[in-house]
Protein backbone atom coordinates (compact mmCIF):
# COMPACT_ATOMS: atom_id res chain seq x y z
CA UNK A 1 0.00 0.00 0.00
CA UNK A 2 1.50 2.97 -0.92
CA UNK A 3 2.17 6.34 1.27
CA UNK A 4 -0.04 9.35 1.27
CA UNK A 5 2.03 12.22 -0.37
CA UNK A 6 2.79 15.18 1.14
CA UNK A 7 -0.06 18.03 0.86
CA UNK A 8 0.76 21.20 -0.02
CA UNK A 9 -0.77 24.33 1.48
CA UNK A 10 -1.29 27.80 0.59
CA UNK A 11 -1.05 30.43 3.14
CA UNK A 12 -3.31 33.19 2.51
CA UNK A 13 -3.78 36.60 4.58
CA UNK A 14 -5.81 39.48 3.86
CA UNK A 15 -4.59 43.42 5.11
CA UNK A 16 -4.95 47.08 5.21
CA UNK A 17 -2.36 49.50 6.99
CA UNK A 18 -0.79 46.46 8.71
CA UNK A 19 3.10 47.81 8.32
CA UNK A 20 3.86 46.92 11.74
CA UNK A 21 2.26 43.50 11.81
CA UNK A 22 2.43 41.96 8.64
CA UNK A 23 6.14 40.37 8.30
CA UNK A 24 5.32 38.59 11.41
CA UNK A 25 2.31 37.50 10.36
CA UNK A 26 4.21 36.26 7.40
CA UNK A 27 7.07 34.65 8.80
CA UNK A 28 4.80 32.33 10.76
CA UNK A 29 3.75 30.88 7.46
CA UNK A 30 6.94 29.55 6.60
CA UNK A 31 5.65 26.02 6.65
CA UNK A 32 3.54 26.87 3.89
CA UNK A 33 4.42 26.17 0.12
CA UNK A 34 3.55 29.71 -1.32
CA UNK A 35 2.02 32.85 1.13
CA UNK A 36 -0.75 34.93 -0.88
CA UNK A 37 -1.53 38.26 0.65
CA UNK A 38 -4.73 40.36 -0.71
CA UNK A 39 -3.88 43.85 0.28
CA UNK A 40 -6.96 46.34 -0.11
CA UNK A 41 -4.95 49.59 -1.10
CA UNK A 42 -2.73 50.45 2.08
CA UNK A 43 -0.29 53.63 1.92
CA UNK A 44 1.91 52.59 4.95
CA UNK A 45 3.96 49.97 2.98
CA UNK A 46 2.55 47.04 3.69
CA UNK A 47 2.04 45.77 0.70
CA UNK A 48 6.11 46.07 -0.14
CA UNK A 49 6.93 44.26 3.25
CA UNK A 50 4.70 40.99 2.34
CA UNK A 51 6.55 41.06 -1.07
CA UNK A 52 10.13 41.42 0.71
CA UNK A 53 9.33 38.52 2.89
CA UNK A 54 8.16 36.33 0.60
CA UNK A 55 4.74 36.62 -0.01
CA UNK A 56 3.04 37.10 -3.51
CA UNK A 57 0.86 40.38 -2.97
CA UNK A 58 -2.21 40.97 -5.06
CA UNK A 59 -4.00 44.21 -4.48
CA UNK A 60 -7.57 44.18 -4.78
CA UNK A 61 -9.29 47.54 -3.88
CA UNK A 62 -11.57 49.01 -3.25
CA UNK A 63 -12.73 46.71 -0.30
CA UNK A 64 -15.25 44.64 -1.06
CA UNK A 65 -16.05 43.29 2.71
CA UNK A 66 -14.26 40.60 5.11
CA UNK A 67 -16.19 37.71 3.32
CA UNK A 68 -15.82 38.71 0.13
CA UNK A 69 -11.74 39.54 0.79
CA UNK A 70 -10.90 36.02 2.30
CA UNK A 71 -12.73 34.27 -0.55
CA UNK A 72 -11.14 36.04 -3.29
CA UNK A 73 -7.73 35.32 -1.38
CA UNK A 74 -8.70 31.49 -1.46
CA UNK A 75 -9.24 31.87 -4.71
CA UNK A 76 -6.18 33.11 -6.05
CA UNK A 77 -3.91 30.38 -4.05
CA UNK A 78 -2.17 27.88 -5.76
CA UNK A 79 -3.36 25.02 -3.81
CA UNK A 80 -6.28 23.43 -2.94
CA UNK A 81 -5.68 23.27 1.05
CA UNK A 82 -5.39 26.49 2.53
CA UNK A 83 -4.37 28.27 6.12
CA UNK A 84 -5.80 31.33 6.61
CA UNK A 85 -4.88 34.35 8.94
CA UNK A 86 -5.54 37.83 9.49
CA UNK A 87 -2.17 40.65 9.68
CA UNK A 88 -2.68 40.56 13.21
CA UNK A 89 -2.27 37.04 13.68
CA UNK A 90 0.46 34.13 13.39
CA UNK A 91 0.56 30.74 14.00
CA UNK A 92 2.41 29.99 16.79
CA UNK A 93 5.60 27.22 16.55
CA UNK A 94 3.74 24.52 17.94
CA UNK A 95 0.90 25.07 15.34
CA UNK A 96 3.79 25.17 12.68
CA UNK A 97 5.31 22.23 14.01
CA UNK A 98 1.57 20.02 14.02
CA UNK A 99 0.49 21.58 10.31
CA UNK A 100 4.38 20.23 8.66
CA UNK A 101 3.54 16.95 10.26
CA UNK A 102 0.24 17.06 8.96
CA UNK A 103 0.65 17.89 5.69
CA UNK A 104 4.19 15.52 5.23
CA UNK A 105 2.08 12.56 6.20
CA UNK A 106 -0.77 13.87 3.50
CA UNK A 107 -4.08 15.88 4.44
CA UNK A 108 -7.55 13.47 4.53
CA UNK A 109 -10.09 15.68 6.40
CA UNK A 110 -12.16 18.55 5.46
CA UNK A 111 -10.92 21.38 7.97
CA UNK A 112 -8.98 21.88 10.73
CA UNK A 113 -9.83 24.12 13.85
CA UNK A 114 -7.49 25.43 16.22
CA UNK A 115 -8.27 28.07 19.48
CA UNK A 116 -6.96 31.53 19.23
CA UNK A 117 -4.55 33.09 22.02
CA UNK A 118 -6.01 36.35 22.02
CA UNK A 119 -4.19 38.88 23.68
CA UNK A 120 -5.69 41.87 25.44
CA UNK A 121 -3.81 45.18 27.12
CA UNK A 122 -0.04 42.52 27.37
CA UNK A 123 -1.76 39.65 28.24
CA UNK A 124 -3.24 36.24 26.78
CA UNK A 125 -7.19 36.13 28.36
CA UNK A 126 -8.17 32.90 29.33
CA UNK A 127 -11.66 33.44 30.02
CA UNK A 128 -14.48 35.22 28.94
CA UNK A 129 -15.62 36.06 25.18
CA UNK A 130 -12.03 35.60 24.10
CA UNK A 131 -11.42 32.22 25.37
CA UNK A 132 -11.53 29.31 23.73
CA UNK A 133 -12.59 31.14 20.34
CA UNK A 134 -11.89 28.32 18.18
CA UNK A 135 -11.71 29.06 14.30
CA UNK A 136 -11.66 26.70 11.29
CA UNK A 137 -8.57 27.87 9.36
CA UNK A 138 -6.65 24.70 7.31
CA UNK A 139 -9.81 24.04 5.04
CA UNK A 140 -9.74 22.35 1.88
CA UNK A 141 -11.22 24.79 -0.49
CA UNK A 142 -13.19 21.96 -2.58
CA UNK A 143 -15.14 21.36 0.16
CA UNK A 144 -15.45 24.60 2.01
CA UNK A 145 -15.51 28.65 1.25
CA UNK A 146 -15.76 31.49 3.46
CA UNK A 147 -19.15 32.33 3.98
CA UNK A 148 -21.42 33.89 6.89
CA UNK A 149 -21.76 37.82 6.28
CA UNK A 150 -19.53 40.34 6.71
CA UNK A 151 -17.92 41.38 9.98
CA UNK A 152 -19.11 37.44 10.90
CA UNK A 153 -17.54 35.67 8.47
CA UNK A 154 -16.81 32.02 9.09
CA UNK A 155 -15.33 29.18 6.76
CA UNK A 156 -18.72 27.38 5.88
CA UNK A 157 -18.10 23.04 5.31
CA UNK A 158 -19.57 21.24 3.22
CA UNK A 159 -22.86 19.27 4.44
CA UNK A 160 -22.40 16.78 6.33
CA UNK A 161 -18.70 17.16 7.43
CA UNK A 162 -17.13 18.48 10.73
CA UNK A 163 -13.69 19.97 11.34
CA UNK A 164 -10.45 18.20 13.15
CA UNK A 165 -10.13 20.31 16.49
CA UNK A 166 -6.44 20.81 17.36
CA UNK A 167 -4.92 21.94 20.41
CA UNK A 168 -1.82 23.99 19.26
CA UNK A 169 -3.16 27.87 18.58
CA UNK A 170 -2.95 30.82 17.18
CA UNK A 171 -1.99 34.21 18.50
CA UNK A 172 -4.15 37.25 18.22
CA UNK A 173 -3.11 41.01 18.77
CA UNK A 174 -6.43 42.01 18.92
CA UNK A 175 -5.74 45.46 19.46
CA UNK A 176 -2.63 47.49 19.51
CA UNK A 177 -4.09 49.70 22.73
CA UNK A 178 -7.33 50.95 24.21
CA UNK A 179 -8.12 53.84 21.83
CA UNK A 180 -7.67 50.94 18.90
CA UNK A 181 -10.07 49.09 20.90
CA UNK A 182 -12.45 52.18 20.69
CA UNK A 183 -11.45 52.98 17.09
CA UNK A 184 -12.44 49.65 15.98
CA UNK A 185 -16.02 49.16 18.03
CA UNK A 186 -16.42 52.66 16.01
CA UNK A 187 -15.65 51.14 12.82
CA UNK A 188 -17.30 47.77 13.81
CA UNK A 189 -20.46 48.86 14.88
CA UNK A 190 -21.24 51.12 11.70
CA UNK A 191 -20.59 48.70 9.18
CA UNK A 192 -22.79 46.29 11.17
CA UNK A 193 -25.28 48.46 11.63
CA UNK A 194 -25.55 48.89 8.10
CA UNK A 195 -25.52 45.03 6.80
CA UNK A 196 -28.15 44.15 9.42
CA UNK A 197 -30.46 47.43 7.89
CA UNK A 198 -29.46 46.20 4.05
CA UNK A 199 -30.67 42.75 4.93
CA UNK A 200 -34.20 44.47 6.58
CA UNK A 201 -33.26 43.91 10.10
CA UNK A 202 -34.74 46.26 12.72
CA UNK A 203 -34.06 47.22 16.08
CA UNK A 204 -36.17 47.30 19.34
CA UNK A 205 -35.92 48.43 23.03
CA UNK A 206 -34.62 44.16 23.84
CA UNK A 207 -32.22 44.66 21.72
CA UNK A 208 -31.24 48.02 22.99
CA UNK A 209 -31.82 47.51 26.72
CA UNK A 210 -31.49 43.91 27.47
CA UNK A 211 -29.01 42.60 24.90
CA UNK A 212 -26.08 44.43 26.24
CA UNK A 213 -26.14 43.65 30.09
CA UNK A 214 -27.24 39.97 29.04
CA UNK A 215 -23.56 40.04 27.20
CA UNK A 216 -21.53 41.58 29.86
CA UNK A 217 -23.33 38.93 32.34
CA UNK A 218 -21.86 36.01 29.85
CA UNK A 219 -18.73 37.34 29.74
CA UNK A 220 -17.84 38.48 33.22
CA UNK A 221 -20.06 36.02 35.11
CA UNK A 222 -21.31 33.18 32.74
CA UNK A 223 -17.83 32.79 31.07
CA UNK A 224 -15.84 33.74 34.00
CA UNK A 225 -14.18 36.38 32.98
CA UNK A 226 -13.42 38.15 35.89
CA UNK A 227 -10.85 35.37 36.55
CA UNK A 228 -8.79 37.64 33.94
CA UNK A 229 -8.84 40.18 36.75
CA UNK A 230 -9.42 43.92 35.24
CA UNK A 231 -9.27 43.00 31.73
CA UNK A 232 -11.87 40.47 32.28
CA UNK A 233 -14.09 43.31 33.36
CA UNK A 234 -13.15 45.74 30.38
CA UNK A 235 -14.03 43.51 27.80
CA UNK A 236 -17.33 42.86 29.31
CA UNK A 237 -17.68 46.12 29.54
CA UNK A 238 -16.76 46.68 26.07
CA UNK A 239 -18.77 44.28 24.67
CA UNK A 240 -21.92 45.38 26.33
CA UNK A 241 -21.00 48.98 24.63
CA UNK A 242 -20.66 47.51 21.52
CA UNK A 243 -23.90 45.78 21.32
CA UNK A 244 -25.32 48.47 22.37
CA UNK A 245 -23.15 50.78 19.95
CA UNK A 246 -24.79 48.39 16.79
CA UNK A 247 -28.46 48.65 17.75
CA UNK A 248 -28.58 52.19 18.31
CA UNK A 249 -27.00 52.84 15.27
CA UNK A 250 -28.72 50.21 13.80
CA UNK A 251 -31.84 52.85 15.26
CA UNK A 252 -31.23 55.24 12.88
CA UNK A 253 -30.53 53.66 9.59
CA UNK A 254 -32.79 54.25 6.79
CA UNK A 255 -35.27 51.26 5.59
CA UNK A 256 -34.28 50.23 2.09
CA UNK A 257 -36.66 51.80 -0.07
CA UNK A 258 -37.42 54.53 1.87
CA UNK A 259 -36.58 58.34 1.31
CA UNK A 260 -33.52 58.18 3.55
CA UNK A 261 -32.31 55.84 1.59
CA UNK A 262 -32.54 57.16 -0.87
Amino acid sequence: MSEQPRTPISGCVICYQEADRIVDCVRSLGFCDEVVVVDSGSTDGTAELAAEHGARVISNHPFPGYRDQKQFAVEQCEHDWVFCLDADERATPELQERLRQLAGAGLTEVAYETPRLNHYLGRILRRGLFWPDRKVRLFDRRQARWGGRNLHERVELRAGTAPVRLAEGIEHLSYRDFAHHLRTIDSFTRLAAETMAAEGRRTNPFDLLVRPPAVFVKSLVLKRGFLDGWRGFVVAAMAAYTDWKKYWRLLWQPRPGSERAA
